[in-house]
């Protein structure tokens, strides 16, 4: 249908902001991030059919500032000393790409990058295999030798993007983000 947008392309990226304000350290985070020069609108959860995940250098240089992005992004921020927090936006994605993906969004205290974005991942492969109106375990569903889920027959592929921080002993506020933007 002509006028209706449907991304092509997306990137991920992520960001850390520090501040003794809230909402300055969100803006840090964003800038980190690369994208605090748009206008972001948040958007579900959907990976459209085709939509490839390019770099955000690519991604980048299509954008002008001030423009409206639709973007998935995950985000948390905390200003108690010690704490640790954690922002993900985990990607499943048909290797058929005729089929849409999912993105999740995962936000968490106390969790590391690496267990932050695997859960991100799997959440992202069981929205899709609820989609496709089947069982999902993520034990049995994942090749290792492949680096891929099959659901149902369906290979996908998933990954992450994470970004974690230790608010540090002044108690200033921290906040991490983690996107998909979605950029053409």
């Amino acid at each position: 249908m002509a006028g209706f947008f449907v991304p092509s392309r997306c990137f991920l990226t992520k960001g850390l902001g520090r501040h003794k304000e809230k909402l300055t350290s969100f803006e840090m985070a964003l800038r980190d991030a690369n994208i605090a020069e748009y206008n972001l609108v948040r958007v579900s959860s959907i990976l459209p059919p085709q939509c490839k995940i390019i770099p955000i250098s690519q991604g980048k240089a299509m954008l002008q500032p001030g423009q409206i992005l639709h973007v998935v992004i995950s985000e948390n921020a905390s200003n108690e000393p010690h704490r640790l927090i954690a922002a993900s936006v985990g990607t499943a994605q048909p290797m058929d790409d005729q089929n849409y993906g999912y993105l999740s969004e995962h936000h968490s205290f106390g969790q590391t990058d690496e267990i932050a974005g695997d859960y991100a991942e799997d959440l992202a492969a069981y929205m899709l295999a609820t989609i496709l109106g089947v069982d999902f375990d993520p034990n049995k569903s994942w090749d290792e030798q492949k680096e891929a889920w099959t659901i149902s027959g369906h290979t996908v592929k998933t990954r992450n993007i994470t970004q974690s921080a230790t608010v540090d002993k002044e108690g200033l506020w921290n906040t991490v983000i983690a996107a998909a933007v979605f950029c053409g």
